[in-house]
């Protein structure tokens, strides 16, 4: 452990703050060696602009103020315990909120800011601290003050109710729009990229409404037979089209007095999309080979990563409610929620893997690779998370999930087609100078490409291993 210093950087006497009121930057716990059932809290730094210590135990008296983390809700602020972990440093970062950053400063082990060895930094929300392996850490935007929704029901760090886990503003404003939309019978499309947890929402929905006594029946479009999506959606009489075929009620009848979920609904054909206009107006629809018109009481709920775009416009029309299921990219701050979940659903099935894995209830992983995790580039959200969690389970070489190589390989992190000085140089630290590993990260064509980025940029790194 780097010695720890007495005496802190002269711009923590200048007090003052330019952040809007009411809203404050905060460091989150993303991944902590010693304490992991706190993921999740959130130190939110006080407004006063003056120097507040990041640290363990509890505060000296000829000491600043210490940041205290709490489990912060919407309607809620429970304060936890100082951090404990006897890893941790005592003094480990000074923090102040100023012009709208956060400003840190170095006061024991070494850390890193986005990948990048650091003595000071002024974050934004996104921004990753790492402290040695002790804490890795994710700067956030929170409210100060409580609102006035109602206390939740479950756990802090827990899936809700209907499986969704976060903590996040963006998941709090989600669990409230669904509550929302549930109290009124009306259809519901929603938006959002495939893999984010549409069909959580869609079953939250029917589970809140007055329907719930009724079936949720769902069905992806996309997987409706071409040629028979007709017989599929309504059903069709007795013996036709062929003699001895059976009399079906059709996904539209199954859902009578309940709720019809249609993922990726826009991938119905134009004419099948003006089917459903009768139906989500009265009710009524008629099954194939049947003159006489049915009618089913039901709420439709169409889902689609596509946008508003792929309906056509009068179909999009009866859609009179609206929600918008974020991705990972769009709150980070749950991935490290969601990766606990996702490994403790994945131990409750595999015994071995609880015993190597897991200690006193909580996952161990390596804080490389809870940083690589926050900082990918999601195409499919939760499924691709739950996927690259997989494979660094069945990689991984010791007694905790690790960064392995082959989900280095598979990781694409967002940045520019040809990375700059400090991402090349923060990829080699990451991979111990090791340039057959840190091409991989930066997501370059081969080996021999990084290496000649290095030539051509001069960067000197005598671990470097050109192999």
């Amino acid at each position: 452990m780097a010695e720890e210093t007495s005496t802190g950087p002269g711009w923590l006497a200048q007090p003052g703050s330019e952040r809007e009121p009411g809203v404050g930057l905060g460091l989150l716990l993303a991944w902590s060696a010693s304490e992991p059932g706190r993921v999740g809290e959130v130190a939110l730094v006080p407004a006063d602009g003056h120097a507040h210590i990041l640290g363990r135990g509890e505060r000296p008296l000829d000491e600043p103020e210490r940041l205290s983390f709490a489990r912060l809700r919407p309607a809620s602020t429970v304060e936890t315990a100082p951090l404990a972990g006897r890893e941790s440093s005592r003094r480990q970062l000074a923090v102040r909120e100023h012009s709208g950053k956060l400003e840190i400063e170095r006061l024991g082990p070494a850390v890193k800011v986005n990948g990048v060895s650091v003595d000071k930094a002024a974050l934004e929300p996104g921004d990753r601290v790492t402290v040695d392996r002790q804490l890795v850490l994710l700067c956030v935007e929170r409210a100060r003050h409580p609102g006035t929704s109602d206390p939740a029901t479950f756990s802090f760090a827990s899936a809700d109710p209907f499986g969704m886990v976060g903590e996040s503003p963006a998941t709090w404003d989600l669990r409230r729009h669904i509550a929302f939309c549930a109290a009124r019978d009306e259809h519901v499309l929603l938006l959002g990229p495939s893999g984010a947890g549409k069909e959580l929402v869609a079953h939250a929905v029917h589970a809140l409404s007055t329907r719930k006594s009724g079936k949720l029946v769902a069905r992806n479009a996309a997987t409706l037979p071409a040629g028979i999506i007709d017989a599929e959606l309504f059903g069709n009489a007795r013996n036709y089209p062929n003699a001895g075929m059976r009399e079906r009620a059709g996904l539209v009848g199954e859902a009578d007095g309940g709720t019809l979920l249609l993922d990726e609904i826009g991938d119905l054909p134009e004419e099948l999309q003006a089917h459903l206009l009768r139906v989500m107006d009265r009710g009524e629809y008629h099954r194939l080979g049947d003159d006489r018109s049915q009618t089913a009481n039901l709420r439709l709920i169409g889902a689609t990563n596509r946008g508003e775009e792929s309906l056509k416009r009068d179909l999009a029309a009866r859609f009179k409610l609206r929600v918008i299921v974020a991705g990972l990219d769009e709150r980070r701050e749950d991935i490290p929620l969601i990766a606990r979940a996702i490994l403790k659903t994945q131990a409750g099935n595999d015994a071995a893997l609880a015993e190597r894995y897991f200690e006193r209830g909580e996952p161990r992983i390596d804080p490389e690779l809870m940083e690589a995790l926050l900082q990918h580039d999601y195409t499919t959200h939760v499924r691709e998370l739950e996927r690259l969690l997989i494979s660094a389970v069945a990689s991984s070489r010791q007694r905790f999930v690790a960064l392995t190589p082959e989900v280095a390989a598979d990781l694409t992190a967002k940045r520019r087609s040809v990375p700059d000085r400090l991402e090349i140089e923060a990829a080699l630290q990451r991979a111990d100078g090791n340039v057959s590993e840190a091409w991989k990260q930066l997501g370059l064509s081969s080996r021999d490409a990084l290496n000649r980025l290095i030539k051509k940029l001069g960067i000197e790194n005598g671990r470097a291993r050109r192999v």
